[in-house]
This record gives C-alpha cells, structure tokens and sequence, in this order.
C-alpha cells in the first residue's frame, strides 16, 4: 500500500441474498485528503462506509484502511480510525469532561494525554467553562462540534463522519467544517457522506454512488464540468435520476 494512500479499495462487493448493496467499487483516498462519498438513500454508501470501518464484511473484493487488511485486521482498524454518525455517539448523561476521559480510555491513552487533549480541546471550542455541565444540556451545535472533536481525540489517520450536519443552521455547519479543515491539515483523513451539496463543495474529491456503483469520482469542479453543471446540487440530481432503487 502506498505510504500516501490510506485507503485503498479494489472491487470492494457486500451481497445480502440475492440483493448487491455494494457492487464492486474501487477507489483510493490519500492522507490528509477531505473525501466526500455522496449518494442518495439506498445508493449502497452507508454499507460502504460500515465495511471500511471494519463492523462488515465484505463478500469479496479487497481494502486496506490504515494500511491494516479489512479482511484479517478489521480490529487494528477499528483503533486507527475515528467515526461520527449523525446521532453523535456522546453520552448525554456523562460530562463534557468525562465523554473526553471515557473514549480516550478506550483508545488506551495515558491520564496525562487525555488530561492535556481535554484542555486543548475545550480551548479550541471555547467550551472552558461547560467542561463539568452533562453533553444532554448543551445546544445541538456545540454537541456536534463537541462530538467530532471527540472522534479525533485518539489522533486516529482516518475519521469517517456519517451525515455530521445534520439539523443543524448554515452558520453552525460552516463552523463544523472549518474544524474539518483544521483535522485535515494536521493529517488526519477526512471521509464524509452528506446530504448538504454546497459541503461536497469543500471537498477535495467526490464519489458520487448510483445503485451500488461509483458513478463518477473526480474534483467538484471537474465534476461540474464533465456533466455541464453548474453547482453539486445539479451534478448530483443528474446522476441520482438514473438510480432504479430506493431503498438500503
């Protein structure tokens, strides 16, 4: 696997019966990149997306994530990888403070390290003063941002983001990102599904899923191009209008 490719996937295929979910799909992602993998309900991406994280095997074709076979290795990659899904996996009855001590006890990482990442993470958030209020109390915006920053708190290479925006206003979403490019930068992966086109907008690369296939994967600007679009929302309906099916 090449040093700058985290992600490698070749003819990537789950099977449910007689059904495809995931039709032999191949695509790589390097490090640091921002991935956006788009497609509507039903287009296969969440069960994609379940098989690189190591909870679902494949029926066949190969991937390596963090350079760990997803196959023989899926628990090494569980502990390289963060993961966010819309529902935000944090404890609304624990504290801020004490959500932060629990996931990085998880991931093993010393008293001194979580006691260190929880000051620098409240820091970067402004969320200093909320550190002892329960995660249940807080506004729907800062749970979202508290939840990401949680994700990364191991410094995982990749973190998957499952719809992460989701009910939240403009303003929040934009905020939510720029903490997505500030990830990005440091190194960490960043691959995304949403159902916000102006954020495949802030993607490096997009893939675009149609009935279990890749249908197209390129830059947003490339994309716009080839397809003779003039925003994401109308590459996505151009493509999406060919899907025969509507349900996972």
């Amino acid at each position: 696997m090449p040093a700058d490719k985290v992600i490698l996937v070749e003819g990537l295929t789950k099977r449910f019966g007689d059904f495809t979910a995931v039709d032999h799909i191949s695509f790589e992602v390097s490090r640091g990149e921002i991935f956006g993998f788009l497609g509507a309900n039903g287009a296969g991406k969440t069960t994609a997306m379940r098989m690189l994280c190591g909870l679902s095997m494949p029926s066949s074709g190969k991937a390596r994530v963090a350079g760990f076979d997803i196959y023989k290795e899926n628990e090494k990659i569980k502990k390289n990888i963060g993961y966010m899904s819309q529902k935000f996996s944090l404890y609304d009855d624990l504290t801020v403070k004490e959500n932060m001590r629990f996931y990085g006890g998880i991931y093993g990482k010393s008293d001194v390290f979580i006691k260190d990442k929880t000051k620098t993470i409240l820091e970067q958030l402004h969320l200093t003063a909320e550190g002892d209020k329960l995660v249940g109390s807080l506004p729907l915006g800062w749970k979202q941002k508290l939840a990401f920053s949680v994700a990364i708190f191991h410094e995982p290479e990749i973190v998957f983001l499952d719809e992460p925006t989701g009910g939240v206003d403009p303003v929040t979403r934009r905020e939510f990102w720029n903490l997505i490019y500030e990830a990005s930068a440091s190194g960490i992966t960043v691959f995304v599904t949403t159902h916000y086109m102006d954020e495949a907008e802030y993607c490096k690369r997009v893939s675009i899923m149609v009935d279990g296939r890749i249908d197209a994967l390129d830059t947003p600007a490339n994309l716009k191009l080839i397809l003779g679009a003039e925003s994401m929302d109308e590459v996505f309906l151009k493509l999406a209008r060919k899907a025969t099916r509507v349900e996972s």
